[in-house]
């Protein structure tokens, strides 16, 4: 079975039909794990914990916006913008967390940013706007509109997207880059954009994703199963996947980036981001990256604490979105 190297357009796998597995089953997990894009925003204040679970912040509000998408009010802390007026409105971290992550784990970045006095927006991502990707251009759009409402729509934003929280941004990008006169007040206030393990390379390595981190039991099958969907729903998959590799490619987000990876990811093909890399330097992006020789998919702070914390930290300070003072 062919693999495709790089952030190339990707094509049906004509050899997929040879797997003898049963669709339907899949396709009914598929179904149940959709969301209905229709939800109304609507926001709720509750207690300072994260999700249902017994993750707490002091001094922190927790505001429910609708299913998957939580926002952090940071209470406790004065502006923390080394560069402007008292004023000015406090930065907003636009978190994408990877796919099925847990609130203890998830908790560990917000406490990074909401200390150092950013409001965190963690937007969850379901596996059926994934696998449903028009579902997910709606959503991207939905998260256009809630990051230009009211509440948010004088803030600096930073970005940090995990694995499959990139695919959620560049949703966001295919909107941004159909209009970009529209949204170019949106993509000024965006100071810094951060990659941690993204999934870059094939169809086969989404596959992997989905396998690995819903169905790790089942793997080798749920990936098969996986391509075989992708194959059966080119136009209604591959092609949306490919609108999204272009616009990310040709991301119309010029603020610096950073970049968590790995040798070792089986998700992620290093080649294939180091190629993406140099394509976005010629496009005038300030680059920073980060690659280790062994590390864990979307477990870098975990696997090497010190040293991701240190990148982590100066890249920060680099986008004055922190004062020096500041204790990461």
């Amino acid at each position: 079975m062919s693999a495709f190297k790089g952030w190339r357009k990707v094509a049906p796998f004509a050899r997929l039909a040879r797997f003898p597995l049963a669709f339907g089953n899949y396709s009914y997990v598929v179904t149940r794990g959709l969301c209905s894009t229709t939800a109304q925003l609507d926001s709720s204040r509750s207690s300072t914990v994260m999700s249902s679970r017994n993750v707490s912040f002091n001094g922190v509000a927790t505001h429910t916006i609708r299913k998957g998408v939580t926002f952090y009010a940071n209470d406790s802390v004065v502006n923390p913008v080394a560069a402007g007026p008292p004023d000015q409105p406090r930065p907003l971290l636009l978190l994408l967390p990877w796919l099925g992550s847990k609130p203890h784990a998830l908790a560990k970045y917000c406490e990074i940013y909401l200390k150092t006095g950013f409001d965190v927006l963690a937007v969850e991502t379901e596996v059926g706007r994934f696998l449903w990707p028009r579902w997910g251009l709606e959503y991207g759009g939905q998260l256009l509109e809630l990051l230009e409402s009211e509440r948010f729509a004088q803030r600096p934003l930073l970005v940090h997207a995990f694995s499959i929280g990139g695919y959620t941004f560049a949703q966001i990008l295919i909107h941004i880059a159909r209009d970009p006169q529209r949204y170019q007040g949106l993509t000024s206030r965006i100071k810094g954009q951060i990659y941690d393990s993204l999934v870059v390379g094939s169809l086969e390595r989404m596959a992997i994703g989905v396998s690995r981190n819903l169905f790790p039991r089942w793997g080798p099958v749920v990936k098969h199963v996986s391509l075989l969907y992708f194959y059966m729903f080119k136009r209604q998959t591959v092609d949306y996947f490919n609108m999204g590799i272009d616009a990310f490619k040709k991301t119309p987000v010029p603020a610096p980036a950073l970049f968590f990876y790995c040798n070792n990811d089986a998700l992620c093909d290093p080649e294939a981001l180091e190629e993406m890399l140099e394509q976005w330097d010629k496009l005038g992006i300030s680059v920073t990256s980060k690659k280790w020789v062994e590390s864990i998919h979307a477990g870098h702070l975990r696997a090497h604490p010190q040293e991701y914390m240190s990148i982590l930290k100066n890249f920060l300070y680099s986008l004055n979105m922190v004062p020096l003072k500041a204790k990461l």
